[in-house]
């Protein structure tokens, strides 16, 4: 049998402008939280005193390593959503990776939610100093609520082009 006689499977249709699209606004989606996060740890002052940032956030000292660590897995999170819009490179079989991306979506749409009622109920609002730091913090941390219908968006047309 040579190769010409081999059956290929079609390759399914390339992802639309408005998924590419989509998939990298995600990732700058999660941009500003994590810059803020890093400004937080490296001394900056973003509006928590430095009592506050010793006490409840361990800065200086393991809370560096994690706000750090916390800003870099969320980055590398957010790009996950590339692999469902590249043409070049597919790590896993779609018959795996849609799944794994409605999962992803689904677990999104849940911290959402969660994260409105943490932010609608939890003390740590208080822990800001001042009207401007909840001005700015709201701004950094606002683009997070897109990512749930961002990322359902192009896991649909994920595994609508690979059915």
């Amino acid at each position: 049998m040579d190769a010409m006689t081999t059956a290929t499977a079609p390759l399914p249709a390339p992802a639309p402008v408005w998924a590419r699209r989509a998939a990298h606004a995600i990732a700058l989606c999660a941009l500003p939280s994590g810059l803020w996060r890093i400004a937080m740890a490296s001394g900056v002052y973003v509006g928590y005193s430095d009592q506050v940032l010793r006490d409840v956030y361990d800065i200086p000292g393991w809370g560096i390593a994690y706000v750090v660590g916390l800003s870099v897995f969320a980055e590398l999170a957010a790009l996950f959503p590339l692999l469902l819009v590249s043409d070049r490179w597919r790590p896993l079989r779609p018959r795996v990776l849609a799944p794994l991306a409605w999962t992803a979506s689904g677990v999104l749409i849940l911290v959402a939610l969660w994260q409105l009622v943490v932010i609608l109920t939890a003390e740590s609002q208080t822990y800001l100093s001042s009207g401007t730091a909840e001005i700015v913090w709201a701004f950094t941390f606002a683009p997070l609520f897109a990512i749930p219908a961002l990322m359902t968006a192009v896991t649909w047309s994920y595994a609508k082009r690979h059915q």
